[in-house]
């Protein structure tokens, strides 16, 4: 392929290849060339233009296939346009002589067909250049037009499109002439050519203005004949045409109307003309009335479907704006359409027709209006409502009989209602809460006009208004418990009209199953309410004949709404409702045969009708209320169910007695036993079984009825995947609600609410707008198909036997049309059936059931029905799987292969190949893996057969079968497969679509299968990859969206498998078009490959859909506002311009996604483009920070247009709010007003509130990224630094407007996600500090924001759950110490103060509105936010209590206004709380009870401690509770702790105590993050404390009373022996706990776990959260012994000294810094504490053991400060301190053992002869303490030992000056320890100390020469020894008069030195010489130990 890349066709290379591979090579190099003539040089390309042209030319007559001569045609174009223009005639002129031509034979076509695509692509690249050739060229074409074979006229009609769009207005001359030749193609037998002109035409009447004004009628005609048998494309594109010329006849274009003065059509003629396709359907023109109707309804189907089509056209292209202004006329004429007596010939006419209108309605309304428009044009439905009501009512009530017609027009008016209803129901529902404004506003009394429907004589605008209410139920959700109530009162007092009863049941009904879509539901006590009704209805059925009817079925359908709420509300009337489904039916058999006898027609009619409600109801409870299905409830509910099955055989002599209109009643009953049949487990009715089948069997062979009935469940149960053969992808696209109707089986589409009336509270199908249930004929068959799969199973095999026998009879039976109802109704079942088996694994049965089966499945495969032929395939495939045994597959494959050898008729190819396919696919590449290679080799050779398109479709898509089943065993048949499918691709004309589809298929399941292997390099893989992709081009080019779908899924697996050789740069744009066509599984496909996309290459993504919208930049860019996602359409301007992607604007892809959001409905694609912009915004929003929040601002900008300021200024008064106020809405305004390019409709609700999501993301995102996106100072910096960084905290008063937007909102949701994004911002922005003003945080300039987005909040019908969020915003905000007046956090917390009132008054306005739940929710929301605002309250309290107090003012602050006036004084926000605490503290004490107490297992409920209620959350939090509630009750604890009452209570009594840790110790093992360990170590800490604190009162009030010193000795732990008993010890209790958290942290701690074979030694630094840990854990052990008896201590001190020294030899390691780790400092804390124990020391008892553990602990320090040749290297320092504190503390346990004396002084030699001068510093400290120790006999022997050694060091400082300031700092702290030693030495030998002093400091002293050269340390160490001389000599005069005499060259020294000093006075001003006395050392411990 390689070789294919050269600007010159590579002749050579090409000739050397086979003749097989040619078409390939020269495809590849077309489309090199195609990628490079844009990108060269003109010079090259002129230098080669001569040598191209020749050999483009020449390929012209080498017959190319279709996608190659595309290319061809594109490239030669290209060419002239690029280089010179000489030749281009010439070239013309030998295309115009190929086309003239006369050789008609099947081998020249493609050549002509290549000529007619080059001189196509000519014009459209030259256009007006070739202006002077163009008469003979169209002539030339149209002359061919009239010969041509079907091929050749697409072909050429694409040309002349071509032609039209290059010339434009210039072929004026030659429009009428294309126009004759062209509209009578219109009506051609080949769909593609329909397709061709329609496309055709529609360019020309871009111009040609007689087409839509003399023609008009005409073009109107032709279009509705060329509807007629049309297939899908064909209806798309001539609606398209129709639509198009219908607005512009309306609204021509400005320039065509300028040219000629031409007379415009006015609103009615257009609508008029479009009515007639609708009503009368194609031929109807010239006939009679009479005849009309005579002529069959099919042709108006189709007619009527691609009418509405046109109707959308016509109003998308007219464009939003002009639906908005003429929606009144608008509206009236399309509810007129299904008033009219044609369109509701029948019932199921009438229920298209609706669907029609609705879909027309919800494709305009719905798509083109923005918000406002929305609401304005469901004002205009209402007043259509209204008007269309009264004239009911008129005719009601007109007794007088004098208007005749009335029948009829309420029949007529029904239709109208459903239709305008139904829009109404979909408009609020899409609006959501934003339609609030519609119910809120009484002129427009939406709610009464809708109710008054309630009472229309008709059902089915009944069911309809009951559906509208639901809908605004939903969608505004406060209003759902007011409609309940309001329709239970009028169905009581309306109990005596037929309609209310009826109607407002209904209403109940609807309500009542939209609880479910309402997350605050309703208050429990509706459910009550509704069980009353029904049983008064029910109860009082039979008193008024009249209403019998009525009052039943609205009983029943009340209580099988009521199951709709579940088990909490069913579970109370449970009972109640058995004893009512009992009494229903007969008790017994003989009471059923009594009835029989009994009763007129009407009686039975009522009685079958309350029985099939109550089977209603029984189905509605097992669906809904599953946990409550018991055995003994199911026994209970087989009663009545058996006897309804019993029932059933009597009801044909009841039939027969009492007339047949009972037949629909009895339907119903069987509908409803089959539907609760198969809900329950088939064994319950074992028993009845056979009478069951009979049934089941009779219904779906249609025994007893004369319809031709079929199924719907047929495409169902086949495979998704064989929707090409189906056509069942029609049910994925735009069009599916209205093309659904011309599916062939039964009433297919038609499902209406009035079906079955029960749908009206079940929840929708996925997909569906409103519930459609199909009509009783054809549901009842589908109820029985599904139930005898759910049966089948459990049959035994003699039935199964004598069932499939039958089968065979009845089809046999049967005749024509009704054979082929019965063998599909057949079919289904046995699908079913299968399906059953398979689902549970059993098996089908023996030889003869087998027998049967496949008997019964073999024959269809030759039926000329391919939906037959497909379900005999697929019953197969699961017949194999359901068999499993390879003989039986074997044969069945065998037979399918004799048969494709043998037979010759398209039929039994297409049957037997997809037999084929389905046996691998159900048995999978193991099972059937024998075959492979005779299967493969069949169906390779029947995809060549050109004569066929079906057997080629039916053959590839069985071969995509096999492909994806066999998996990696398909690997050697790949290459074959791939060449005959690029064989294919490239000569299969384009029009047989289905093939081009299977191939796609193909190719994908080929990807999948080479899998990642596609990486490789080897020579196959590489040829087998640019075959994929030279497949996937040709497939991604081709013309049809299936095609170009399945071309992009490729795509996306080569993505999967080798990224690199995918190039993204031509596939995200040509995906970013795909986004805007109108076709939903191209758009479905695009989406989801950028998805995959942008999961790993987001950057790449936007960057190149970027440069899609630079190139469009110049193109004309009007078209950005025309809506160009509606179905069907795309925008004027780029009818004909493939380049859609104009509509990609600076937003960018991102941008295009979000506007997608706002116009898709369908939720698989509206979720993939929700997770593509999540992953773009993962990966870019930080990178790209501005362009992210634009995108998101521009998005929730729209909220403000929906008057957001005005529900906010009601109530404000203050000024300063006014003014802010007025600056938002000017702020709002400006938003986009600027950019007219953008769409007029603003975002919906829904992208709104992903566009808050998306904030909350970008500042987790950003607080992941950087820390300076949360600090003004550093962003700042930063911003200068490199202009281009953006960081979020320069974005702050964006986000505060976003969040501000989103909060005061009309929707709810989007409510929710503004306060949930304004919280975010407060809690990462309310530490920033403004840098401007110290002191000060930059959120304080937001306080009027913060209050005006929370007030809205709190006001009187706010649902819960927002209350809810604004109160946890609300403690967020005041806790968040942004605010520091008082009287600013006052706003807010009256906020706080309101919401609690409302918990203080229990059932406030709104807690009757929603469930109880909600309530709770809310109140406990508003005692969180108190509680939260009291923690902060309370800590800044203590804080500013252990503050020193501060100076009121510094005078010398200049900047008065923030000084420390404003800040809030420390006790002021506690203040706030105060006046509510009383109340406070009883709500939170009682909620915790209650939660506490429900959160318990009952079993522990006896061990209790009395009211603890946090131990009692604690002792069983379950895993999935959140981490917060486990911290908080830890919170809780300590607090508690905190107050001296509950310390006392927990001391007093020991076993509190201890139960407290044991639950503590539990919860440890449960709960592992640190911050719970941290939490358990604080309350562990508060208990001990509590007992310290307890046993010291003790001991003090003994010595008090100054009794026995012994009594006092025994109190603590352990007693006089010192046992600690474990369960009553509070030590042994807290060591057990403190150990567990050691051992976490610590493993080698435990003997056992460093002993185990699994332990790996190693010494890791602790984290930090684990240094503090063990710290904490460390601190608390020291504390442990004061609790304990002298004897006591002895016994755990050893455990605990121990584990200090482990702690302090593991943790003390040196860090770079010389920083003391938490654990340290606490180890040697510890040791303090031990070391200086009292009462250890002076009990006489224990004093030898005592000794014994010091000197042996100190014997283990020094071991362990031992260095080790073992990294890391442990610090000294802190070892020498603790050697230290043993030495200072404990001397006389220590003093004269010899071991331990030695050890000490090796490791302060040690450390003296460090190189570390830190070290050596530290030591002089140290010693110095050790030298002064009070007992001589300690300190003398080291003084002894080290004097001399420091001497040395000191002395040698003279040769080696100090270089850094730490080493000078070691030389000042040994000069120290010397003078020490002069202090302490005896007079007699001070003379001796001086004399090594005092030469020691004098050497230390420069000259002047070098002083003014040295280093700095170096002059320091000067003036400290000179300062040191100076205080020495007055100190000691004698001694120091004595030593200096003895050294004169001393004394030099020192007095040039003193010279120098003073000659410098600046110096010795600076610098006035401090007694060294005072100057405290320069450097501390950080703890002092001493």
């Amino acid at each position: 392929m390689e070789l294919a890349h050269s600007l010159l066709l590579n002749e050579e290379a090409l000739a050397q290849i086979t003749e097989a591979k040619r078409p390939v090579f020269i495809f590849e190099w077309l489309r090199f060339l195609d990628k490079v003539l844009v990108a060269a040089n003109k010079t090259d390309v002129k230098e080669k233009q001569k040598k191209l042209v020749e050999q483009l030319t020449g390929l012209i007559s080498s017959s190319p296939g279709p996608p190659t001569r595309k290319l061809l045609a594109k490239n030669l174009a290209a060419l002239y346009s690029i280089g010179d223009t000489f030749t281009v005639f010439q070239t013309l002129d030998k295309c115009n002589d190929i086309i003239r031509n006369k050789d008609d034979t099947a081998a020249y076509l493609p050549t002509k067909l290549a000529a007619v695509a080059c001189v196509g692509a000519f014009y459209e690249k030259m256009g007006r250049m070739l202006g002077s050739a163009f008469p003979d060229t169209v002539n030339n074409l149209l002359k061919s037009l009239k010969s041509a074979e079907s091929q050749g006229r697409s072909e050429i009609l694409m040309s002349l499109q071509k032609v039209l769009s290059g010339l434009g207005g210039a072929a004026a001359s030659s429009h009428r002439d294309i126009y004759k030749n062209a509209r009578s193609l219109l009506t051609d037998r080949s769909m593609a050519v329909r397709c061709a002109v329609a496309k055709c035409l529609l360019e020309l009447q871009n111009e040609a203005v007689f087409m839509w004004t003399a023609e008009l009628e005409n073009i109107a005609t032709l279009c509705f004949k060329a509807l007629e048998n049309s297939n899908y494309g064909v209806r798309v594109a001539v609606s398209k045409l129709l639509g198009t010329v219908m607005a512009t006849a309306l609204m021509p274009k400005q320039a065509t109307v300028m040219r000629q003065n031409v007379k415009r059509a006015t609103f009615d003629e257009v609508l008029e003309l479009m009515a007639t396709g609708f009503l009368r359907g194609g031929s109807g023109f010239l006939k009679s009335g009479g005849e009309m109707l005579k002529v069959g309804g099919s042709v108006n189907r189709e007619v009527r479907v691609g009418v509405t089509q046109a109707y959308v056209v016509f109003v998308t292209t007219l464009g939003g704006q002009w639906l908005e202004r003429s929606f009144a006329t608008f509206l009236s004429h399309v509810l007129d359409l299904v008033s009219h007596p044609r369109a509701t010939q029948t019932h199921v006419e009438a229920v298209y027709s609706r669907r029609c209108v609705s879909f027309i309605l919800r494709a305009t309304v719905g798509s083109l209006l923005g918000e406002k428009a929305q609401i304005a044009a469901a004002k205009e439905i209402c007043q259509a409502i209204g008007k269309q009501m009264k004239a009911v009512e008129a005719v009601v009530n007109d007794t007088s009989g004098e208007n005749k017609s009335g029948a009829a027009d309420i029949a007529a008016s029904q239709h109208v209602m459903v239709c305008a209803l139904q829009e109404l129901g979909s408009l609020v529902q899409s609006l959501n809460a934003t339609a609030s404004p519609l119910i809120q506003e009484a002129s427009i009394g939406l709610l009464e006009i809708v109710t008054s429907v309630l009472l229309h004589p008709s059902m089915a605008a009944r069911l309809a208004a009951a559906w509208c209410l639901r809908c605004v139920a939903v969608a505004l959700p406060f209003q759902l418990t007011p409609f309940l109530d309001r329709c239970a009162e009028r169905l009581n007092n309306l109990k005596t009209s037929p309609e209310a009863v009826s109607g407002y049941s209904f209403a109940m009904a609807a309500l009542l199953g939209g609880v479910h879509q309402c997350p605050l539901g309703i208050p429990h006590a509706k459910g009550k309410m509704v069980v009353s009704i029904a049983e008064d209805l029910l109860r009082t059925a039979a008193q008024n004949s009249r209403l019998s009817l009525q009052r039943t079925q609205a009983g029943w359908l009340l209580l099988g709404a009521l199951m709709t709420l579940g088990p909490s509300v069913v579970r109370y009337h449970l009972p109640k409702m058995l004893l009512l489904w009992r009494n229903v039916f007969p008790r017994s058999l003989k009471e059923l045969e009594a009835e029989k006898a009994r009763g007129d027609s009407f009686t039975w009619q009522v009685t079958l009708e309350g029985r099939a409600g109550a089977l209603c109801a029984m189905r509605s409870f097992v669906a809904h209320c599953p946990e409550l299905l018991t055995e003994d409830v199911i026994r209970k509910l087989m009663t009545p169910i058996e006897c309804a099955m019993t029932m059933m055989s009597h009801i044909p002599s009841v039939m027969k007695a009492h007339g047949a209109h009972l037949k629909a009643s009895a339907a119903m009953v069987r509908l409803r036993l089959y539907d609760i049949l198969a809900l329950l487990p088939p064994k319950t009715y074992e028993g009845s079984f056979n009478a069951l089948l009979r049934e089941l069997v009779a219904e779906f062979t249609l025994t007893d009825n004369s319809a031709n009935t079929t199924t719907s469940l047929l495409r169902s149960l086949c495979h998704y995947d064989d929707s090409v053969l189906l056509g069942s992808w029609l049910q994925e696209t735009d069009h599916k609600s209205i093309e659904d109707q011309l599916q062939p089986n039964s009433a297919s589409g038609s499902g209406a609410l009035e079906h079955d009336p029960s749908s009206i509270y079940l929840r929708i199908p996925a997909g569906e707008a409103v519930p459609g249930p199909l009509p009783l004929g054809v549901s009842v068959i589908d109820a029985s198909v599904a139930l005898f799969g759910v049966v089948f199973p459990h049959v035994s095999y003699k039935h199964r036997l004598q069932m499939l026998d039958h089968f065979a009879e009845c089809v046999k039976q049967a005749k024509g049309v009704r054979q082929q109802a019965v063998q599909l109704n057949i079919f289904t079942a046995v699908l079913s059936a299968l399906k059953g088996l398979a689902e549970n694994k059993s098996t089908l049965g023996p030889e003869e059931v087998r027998k049967s089966a496949l008997t019964l499945v073999m024959g269809p495969l030759d039926n000329p029905n391919p939906i037959l032929r497909c379900a005999a395939g697929e019953a197969l495939g699961r017949m194999a799987q359901v068999v499993g045994e390879a003989t039986f597959i074997a044969r069945m494959a065998q037979y399918s292969f004799d048969k494709l050898k043998s037979a010759r008729d398209v039929v039994s190819r297409t049957g037997h190949s997809l037999a084929l396919g389905c046996l691998h696919r159900y048995v999978g590449g193991i099972g059937s893996g024998q075959h492979l290679k005779t299967s493969v080799s069949i169906l390779l050779a029947l995809a060549q057969d050109g004569t066929s398109p079906e057997v080629q479709t039916w053959s590839l898509h069985s071969l995509a079968l096999i492909v994806d089943s066999s998996g990696p065993m398909y690997r050697g048949y790949v290459e074959p497969t791939l060449s005959l499918v690029l064989t294919l691709l490239l000569t299969v004309p384009p029009s047989h679509t289905e093939v081009h589809q299977c191939l796609g298929r193909c190719l994908g399941a080929i990807i999948t299968t080479v899998g990642p292997e596609l990486q490789g390099n080897g020579a196959t893989t590489s040829t087998i990859r640019s075959s994929c992709l030279v497949g996937c081009a040709i497939t991604q080019d081709h013309s049809d969206s299936l095609v170009q779908a399945a071309a992009i899924s490729c795509l996306q697996q080569l993505h999967m498998f080798a990224p690199r050789h995918v190039n993204l740069s031509s596939l995200v744009p040509s995906l970013c078009v795909h986004l805007c066509s109108s076709h939903l599984l191209l758009r479905r496909a695009a989406v989801a490959c950028l998805r995959q996309l942008a999961q790993r290459e987001a950057a790449e993504v936007c960057e190149y859909a970027m440069s899609l919208a630079k190139n469009a930049g110049d193109k004309e860019s009007s078209s950005a506002n025309v809506n160009p996602f509606a179905p069907g359409v795309s925008s004027r301007s780029d009818i004909h311009c493939r380049h859609q992607g104009v509509n990609i604007t600076e937003t960018g892809l991102e941008g295009l996604l979000f506007g997608m959001l706002d116009r898709e409905t369908d939720r698989k694609l509206c979720s993939d483009i929700h997770d593509t912009l999540g992953h773009m915004l993962s990966s870019l929003a930080v990178e790209k920070l501005s362009h992210w929040l634009m995108l998101c601002k521009d998005v929730l900008a729209a909220s403000s247009d929906m008057s957001t300021a005005a529900l906010l200024s009601s109530g404000k008064d203050e000024e300063a709010e006014k003014k802010d106020e007025m600056d938002d809405d000017t702020m709002f305004t400006t938003l986009g007003e600027e950019d007219k390019s953008k769409p007029f409709v603003a975002p919906r609700w829904a992208t709104r509130v992903f566009a808050a999501d998306c904030l909350c993301r970008i500042i987790n995102l950003c607080e992941n990224a950087d820390q300076a996106h949360f600090d003004l100072a550093l962003a700042r910096s930063a911003k200068l630094r490199n202009p281009t960084n953006d960081l979020l905290v320069l974005h702050l008063s964006d986000l505060i407007r976003m969040a501000f937007m989103a909060a005061t909102d009309h929707s709810n949701q989007l409510r929710m996600a503004g306060l949930q994004a304004l919280e975010d911002i407060i809690k990462k922005f309310a530490s920033v500090p403004e840098p401007e003003f110290p002191g000060h945080v930059i959120l304080e300039q937001y306080q009027a924001n913060v209050g005006a987005a929370l007030r809205p909040a709190f006001s009187q019908d706010t649902p819960s759950d927002i209350i809810a969020k604004a109160c946890q915003v609300c403690s967020t905000w005041i806790g968040s110490g942004v605010v520091s007046d008082l009287n600013d956090l006052r706003r807010v917390h009256n906020l706080l103060v309101s919401s609690l009132d409302k918990v203080q008054a229990g059932k406030g306005s709104s807690s009757q509105l929603y469930r109880e739940s909600a309530t709770t929710m809310e109140k406990l929301a508003v005692l969180k936010a108190w509680a939260e605002v009291y923690v902060v309250a309370m800590n800044i309290k203590k804080e500013a209590e252990s503050k020193p107090k501060r100076a009121i003012k510094n005078t010398d602050d200049d900047d008065d206004d923030y000084g420390t006036i404003d800040e809030l004084p420390p006790d002021s926000l506690i203040t706030l709380v105060q006046p509510e605490l009383p109340t406070l503290s009883r709500l939170w004490l009682a909620a915790l009870k209650d939660y506490a107490l429900l959160t318990l297992p009952a079993e522990f409920s006896s061990q209790l401690p009395p009211d603890g209620v946090s131990i009692q959350f604690l002792c069983s939090p379950r895993p999935e509770e959140p981490i917060e509630h486990v911290t908080a009750c830890l919170q809780a604890l300590h607090t508690l702790l905190d107050s001296p009452y509950a310390r006392v209570h927990i001391a007093e009594d020991q076993l509190i105590g201890v139960e407290l840790l044991s639950v503590l110790h539990r919860l440890l093992l449960t709960w592992n993050p640190s911050s719970v360990q941290l939490l358990v170590t604080g309350v562990v800490q508060q208990i001990v404390r509590a007992a310290q604190d307890y046993l010291q009162e003790k001991r003090n009030t003994l010595n008090e009373d100054d009794m026995e010193k012994e009594a006092c000795t025994i109190l603590g732990e352990g007693g006089d022996s010192g046992g600690l008993i474990p369960g009553k010890s509070l030590v042994f209790a807290t060591m057990e706990l403190l150990m567990f958290i050691l051992v976490r942290h610590m493993p080698h701690l435990s003997t056992k776990v460093s002993d185990s074979p699994s332990h790996i030694a190693t010494k890791t630094r602790l984290s930090e959260e684990s240094a503090r840990l063990v710290a904490a854990t460390v601190t608390i052990l020291s504390d442990l012994p004061s609790l304990c008896s002298p004897a006591g201590c002895m016994t755990i001190l050893p455990t605990i000294l121990f584990l200090i020294a482990r702690i302090l030899k593991d943790t003390a390691i040196k860090s770079a810094d010389n920083q003391v780790p938490p654990p340290v400092s606490a180890a040697l804390q510890g040791i303090k504490s031990i070391v200086t124990l009292s009462m250890a020391k002076t009990e006489a008892g224990v004093q030898k053991q005592w000794t014994a553990l010091i000197r042996s602990t100190l014997a283990c320090i020094l071991e362990y400060s031992q260095p080790e040749d073992s990294v890391p290297t442990p610090d000294e320092v802190s070892m020498l301190t603790a050697i230290a504190l043993f030495l200072w503390s404990a001397s006389n346990e220590i003093i004269g053992v010899q071991s331990l004396q030695n050890g000490c002084m090796n490791r302060f030699k040690n450390a003296l002869n460090s190189c570390d001068p830190w070290v050596q510093a530290k030591c002089y400290q140290l010693l110095l303490s050790v030298f002064q120790h009070s007992n001589r006999a300690l300190s003398t022997p080291y003084i002894h030992s080290l004097a001399p050694i420091v001497v040395e060091k000191l002395k040698a400082v003279e040769r080696n000056r100090p270089a850094s300031n730490i080493e000078l700092l070691a030389v000042q702290e040994g000069i120290k320890v010397l003078e020490t030693l002069v202090a302490l030495g005896e007079e007699q030998n001070r003379v001796q100390l001086l004399a090594l002093l005092v030469p020691t400091l004098i050497s230390y002293l420069l000259d002047e020469n070098s002083f003014a050269s040295a280093s700095s340390a170096s002059k320091d160490l000067h003036e400290f020894a000179l300062q040191n001389l100076m205080h020495i000599g007055p100190l000691y005069p004698h001694a120091f008069k004595t030593v200096m005499g003895a050294a004169p060259e001393l004394k030099v020294r020192l007095e040039t030195a003193v010279r120098a000093s003073q000659a410098s006075k600046a110096k010795a001003a600076a610098r006035q010489p401090a007694p060294a006395i005072h100057s405290a050392p320069t450097i501390k411990l950080k703890t002092s130990f001493f």
